[in-house]
Formats: structure tokens, sequence, C-alpha cells
């Protein structure tokens, strides 16, 4: 098996950075590239089109963007007024980060911290249905894919997007092209312990669409470099090889070093890159 990805990192973590440090800490470390955020690129159409060609210009992509997401923003809400402001809002910066050069919007399917299993499965799948349903063609017209996250368990019970079957029923209703999955490694194995963890990713691997690497004990989403933890990662990357992923694999962290999350400088962010590459390694070899 061989690794066919590069590594990326969070724009979330360098929300205090300029671009150009942002830019000198990717060079630095051996990154390809960020995935975007609201906050790093919050600008005109004519900003965001020359702010995605100073990272080209530097050797870098944003080939994947975080698409905006808050309790107010739900593609499934049950309440009408709030599902038509999320659609708008994941439309908006489907458009808005295309200009970066995006290829892929990473969206919650939902942020209900309700039980699915006692609000029933089949109303968030219909109201999910009606989302997408305006986001997918919209998708297309951009060559653009919409991959959803698997979530961590909600404060209520299991939410709807923290169980596997979730996504295998997404991925029997709405079969289009434009539409992914983005595995989260850290909500994997808070929601649904050792062996459910890998389970999401047997059952997204046909549509996986980008990921996002953190690591915890297993108890809460603490987001901690690779390695650092208890995701089997091992399996993690196996199963990547095996499915042939070749895109930006994104680490959702900072690094695990001393210091505020901010401030870490560029060794502190090549020591998170070269740790991460090698439990790759160690899992392929």
């Amino acid at each position: 098996m061989e690794k066919n990805w590069k590594w990326a990192t969070s724009g979330s973590s360098l929300i205090t950075r300029s671009h150009d440090e942002i830019i000198e800490i990717c060079q630095a470390a051996g990154l390809a590239g960020i995935e975007g955020t609201v906050t790093l690129f919050d600008g005109s159409a004519t900003e965001l089109e020359a702010l995605g060609g100073r990272y080209g210009d530097a050797g870098l992509q944003i080939q994947t963007f975080h698409l905006p997401y808050s309790a107010d923003l739900d593609l499934c809400s049950f309440y009408e007024t709030r599902r038509r402001r999320a659609v708008k809002a994941a439309r908006t910066w489907m458009e808005r980060s295309a200009r970066l050069g995006v290829t892929v919007g990473i969206q919650h399917p939902t942020s209900s911290p309700y039980d699915a299993e006692v609000d029933g499965v089949d109303l968030y799948m219909r109201q999910l249905g009606k989302s997408l349903g305006e986001l997918l063609p919209a998708a297309a017209a951009l060559n653009f894919t919409i991959a959803l996250e698997n979530l961590g368990p909600g404060a209520y019970g299991r939410r709807f997007g923290s169980r596997p079957q979730h996504f295998a029923a997404i991925m029997r209703e709405f079969n289009h092209p434009n539409l992914g999955f983005n595995l989260d490694t850290g909500h994997a194995l808070i929601a649904g312990g050792f062996e459910e963890a890998d389970e999401f990713h047997a059952v997204m691997a046909p549509r996986i669409a980008s990921y996002h690497l953190a690591d915890n004990a297993g108890d809460r989403d603490s987001h901690l470099a690779p390695g650092h933890g208890l995701v089997d990662w091992d399996r993690v990357f196996r199963r990547a090889a095996e499915v042939g992923y070749a895109g930006n694999m994104c680490i959702e962290t900072p690094p695990f070093a001393p210091g505020a999350n901010n401030s870490h400088g560029p060794e502190a962010w090549k020591q998170m890159v070269d740790d991460t590459d090698a439990l790759a390694r160690r899992a392929l070899r």
C-alpha cells in the first residue's frame, strides 16, 4: 500500500496569523496547503481570487473549505426558517470558496444536539434531502463536492451524523456525484469507540472526499495532534491507502507543543507534520 495524499492543516488553528505568516509556516513545515475557514477568507470576490492566486504562487493549495456551522445553521432543522438560512449560508460560501480554488466543502449534516433515534432518523433524512436538493445542483455547477462530516455524540444522545448507519442511509438515499463524506477521526472515536470508529471509515470509503485528522482520549473532542491520543492510526491510514485517497489530508489540530495554540513557530508545525508522516509510514510498511 502507498501513501498518495499530502498533508494540509486547518485554517482554524491559524486564525490569528496573517496570510504571509501562514504561507511561511506551511512552506517551512512541508504542508501542501490549508483548509479554508470563514474567518480567514471573509473578503470580497476580488480579494478571494487574489488570495487564491497568492497561495497558488507560493505552491500551496486551498483544496478544502469548512462551510459555516453554528446552532442557528442546521441543514436538518425541523424549523424551515432555520433550515433555509443554513442552505443560503452554505451556498454563499460554496460560491465564495470556489474563487479560492476550493473543490471540497465540508459540511456538518446537522447542528442539533438531540438524540436522532428519539426524534426519528427519518425526519432528519427528510430535512437533509430538502437541503441537498438545493445545494447539490449548485455544487455541480461549481464542480464542487459537498462532504458531509461525521459528528461526535450530542449532549442528549446519539445525534444525527454520529453513527455509521446514518451515513449508510445518506449514501443510499442521496446518490449524487457531487456528494461525498469527510471522515473526522476524533469524532469517530468519541462517538463510537474503537470498533465503530473503523466502521465509519468502512461505510464512508466509497465516497471519501476529505479527512480531518485529530486525536483524543476517547472521552472528548480535545483535538490533539495525531499520535497523542488513542485513535488507531494504523487503521486510519491503511483504510485511506486502500481506497486510493489522493487529496490533501487535513491535520485539524495545532501542534502538540508548549505555548498557546496560536503562538507556535514553524518548527512546531514541522514537527507535527513529521510525526504524522511517521505514523503513516509505520501503518503502510
